[in-house]
C-alpha cells in the first residue's frame, strides 16, 4: 500500500479531535464576571480588551482621555516631537550625500535652509495624539466595553465609586474584579512650581507657539535626554542640567558617552555634576539655580526629574491594598495586590516604566483573575528604546547588571561606522554590543546605538527570551547591505572554536 494511502487511513482511524468553540464576547456561562478597570492608558485598555474577550462585563473609568498619558501626553507626543527633530538632524547630512536645494547657494548648510513651526509641529503632535485616542475609544465601543468618563475610588476590594465631576452623575459599581491602571505624573520641584509658560513640565511643552530660545533641561535621565536633544535638533540653545557625572546614568557607559560627545558636537551646554535647587522667572526668561550658587539663565525651563505613581485618593490603602513607601502598589508577577481581586497594571506598579510592560501587565492581570493560561511576568525579553539621535536600543542584562551578580560573560563590540549600508547613508555614530555567558555563549543582552534602534534590536530581543547562543544568531543570514548585518558579525566575534 503507497505510503501516503496509509497515512490517509492511520488518520481516519484516530479518534476525531475536539474542534475549539468559539464563544460570543459576552455570553460565556464560565466567567461573566463583572470587571472595573481604572486607567485607561496601555495598561488599562489593554486589560479591558483581554477581559471583554474572556466573557466578561468590563468598565473602564478614565478622567483624562483614552490612551491615559502614554497617548495624550507622554508618548506618543514625545516621539511625534522627535520625529520631526529627527527629519532636522537627517536633513543637515543632506549637503555631505550630494543633496542640494536649488534655492539656496551650494554650500549652504541644511540648519540654514530649514527652519520650525513650532505652532504647526505642536497642532500635529496633539492631533495625532487625539486621533489615536480616538482609535482607541473605538475599539473598545466595537468590542462592548462600557466607557465611563470620571475618577474612580474604591470602597473596598469591591466596589468602586465614580465622580463624574461637574455636569456629571456619580455612580457606584460593584466588581468581582478590579485593576488599577492610574500611572503617574511629572514630579514637581517645591522651588519649581510649573507655570505652564516659562516653567515646564513634559506634558506642557506641547503648548509652546514659538520655539525656545534658550531651554534649560533639568534632569538627564531618559525624558530629559530625549527633549533635549529633539529641541537641540529643532534648532533652540540647550542647556542640559545633570545631577550625575555623565547623561543617561541608568545606561550603558559606552551609550551614555556617545550621547553625550553627540550633543555636544552639536552644540548643547551639557553642565555636569550639577544639581538643580529651584527655578523663577524673570521678566520674559528664567533663572534656574543650582545647589553650588550658580544660575542658569534661559527663556524657559524643563524639569525631567521623574514621576510620581497617581495613588493619592484611590482609596487603596483604606482597601487593605500594600503601598510601597515610594507609593507604588506591590504586585506579584501575575499583577496581584495583597487584597483578593484587586489588581494593578503600569506605571502605578513601578516594575518598569514602559507601555509594553504596562500592556503586558493588564492582559497578564485579566487572563489570571479569569482563569486563562497566563505566564508571570518576565522582563528577560523586554526591550527598551531611548529616542535621541542616535538611537539607544536594550534587551537583558546590562554589563553593570552581569558584574554586579558576578556573571562570568564575554563581550563583543563593533561601531555602525565599518557597516557598508552606514556609510552609504552617512552614520557615523553608533555601534551594537552583545554579552554572552562565557559558558554556553546564551546571549544574555545587547545595546545598539543608531538610527532606528527600536527596530533593529528586535532580533537581538528574540535571541535574549528564547536564549539562544551567539552560534545560533550568527548561523542565520543577513541582507547585504545592511545595518543589520553588524548583528551577525558581533555574534561571529564571539564564537568559541572547540578545544583539541
Amino acid at each position: 500500500m503507497p505510503r501516503a494511502h496509509r497515512t490517509r487511513s492511520a488518520a481516519a482511524r484516530r479518534p476525531a479531535r475536539r474542534q475549539a468553540q468559539w464563544t460570543p464576547v459576552g455570553t460565556s456561562e464560565q466567567h461573566g464576571q463583572r470587571v472595573v478597570v481604572i486607567g485607561g492608558g496601555p495598561g488599562g485598555y489593554e486589560a479591558a480588551l483581554v477581559a471583554r474577550r474572556l466573557g466578561a462585563d468590563v468598565t473602564v473609568v478614565e478622567r483624562q482621555g483614552l490612551g491615559g498619558a502614554a497617548v495624550l501626553t507622554d508618548v506618543v507626543p514625545s516621539k511625534t516631537l522627535i520625529a520631526t527633530a529627527e527629519w532636522m538632524t537627517l536633513a543637515d547630512t543632506a549637503p555631505e550625500l550630494g543633496i542640494r536645494d536649488a534655492s539656496s547657494p551650494a554650500g549652504a548648510s541644511a540648519a540654514m535652509r530649514h527652519t520650525i513651526d513650532l505652532a504647526a509641529v505642536n497642532m500635529r503632535v496633539r492631533a495625532l495624539a487625539a486621533a489615536q485616542s480616538a482609535d482607541i475609544r473605538t475599539r473598545l465601543d466595537r468590542e462592548g466595553v462600557r466607557l465611563v468618563a470620571g475618577t474612580g475610588r474604591l470602597e473596598g476590594a469591591s466596589r468602586v465609586r465614580v465622580d463624574a465631576g461637574a455636569g456629571g452623575t456619580d455612580e457606584v459599581l460593584d466588581a468581582d474584579v478590579v485593576l488599577v491602571a492610574t500611572g503617574a505624573t511629572p514630579r514637581v520641584l517645591p522651588e519649581a512650581v510649573p507655570d505652564g509658560e516659562r516653567i515646564l513640565t513634559w506634558t506642557e511643552l506641547y503648548d509652546l507657539t514659538a520655539l525656545p530660545e534658550h531651554l534649560v533641561v533639568v534632569g538627564s535621565g531618559v525624558t530629559g535626554a530625549e527633549f533635549a536633544g529633539a529641541y537641540t535638533a529643532l534648532g533652540a540653545d540647550v542647556t542640559l542640567v545633570s545631577s550625575r557625572d555623565r547623561v543617561l546614568p541608568g545606561e550603558d557607559a559606552d551609550a551614555a558617552q556617545l550621547l553625550e560627545d553627540v550633543f555636544k558636537a552639536r552644540g548643547m551646554n551639557v553642565l555636569s555634576q550639577s544639581r538643580a535647587a529651584g527655578a523663577r522667572r524673570v521678566g520674559d526668561g528664567v533663572e534656574v539655580a543650582l545647589a553650588d550658587g550658580r544660575v542658569v539663565e534661559g527663556s524657559h525651563v524643563l524639569f525631567a526629574v521623574g514621576s510620581i505613581p497617581t495613588t493619592a485618593g484611590l482609596g487603596l490603602e483604606e482597601a487593605g491594598v500594600r503601598l510601597r513607601p515610594s507609593g507604588h502598589i506591590e504586585v506579584d508577577k501575575v499583577s496581584r495586590t495583597n487584597v483578593r481581586g484587586v489588581y494593578a497594571a503600569g506605571d502605578v506598579t513601578g516594575v518598569l516604566p514602559l507601555a509594553s510592560v504596562a500592556a503586558t501587565q493588564g492582559r497578564t492581570a485579566m487572563s489570571h483573575a479569569l482563569g486563562d493560561a497566563v505566564a508571570p511576568l518576565s522582563l528577560r525579553g523586554v526591550s527598551a528604546n531611548i529616542f535621541t539621535a542616535p538611537e539607544i536600543a536594550t534587551v537583558g542584562f546590562s554589563e553593570a547588571r552581569l558584574v554586579e551578580q558576578g556573571v562570568t560573560y564575554r563581550t563583543s563590540m563593533l561601531p555602525l561606522a565599518r557597516n557598508p549600508r552606514a556609510k552609504m547613508q552617512g552614520i557615523r555614530e553608533g555601534f551594537v554590543k552583545l554579552f554572552a555567558h562565557a559558558g554556553s555563549g546564551t546571549v544574555l543582552g545587547a545595546v545598539l546605538v543608531g538610527p532606528r534602534a527600536s527596530e533593529l534590536i528586535f532580533p537581538l530581543t528574540i535571541a535574549v527570551a528564547q536564549r539562544l547562543t551567539v552560534d545560533q544568531l550568527a548561523s542565520v543570514p543577513t541582507v547585504y547591505p545592511s545595518l543589520s548585518g553588524t548583528i551577525g558579525e558581533v555574534a561571529r566575534m564571539l564564537h568559541v572554536a572547540p578545544e583539541d
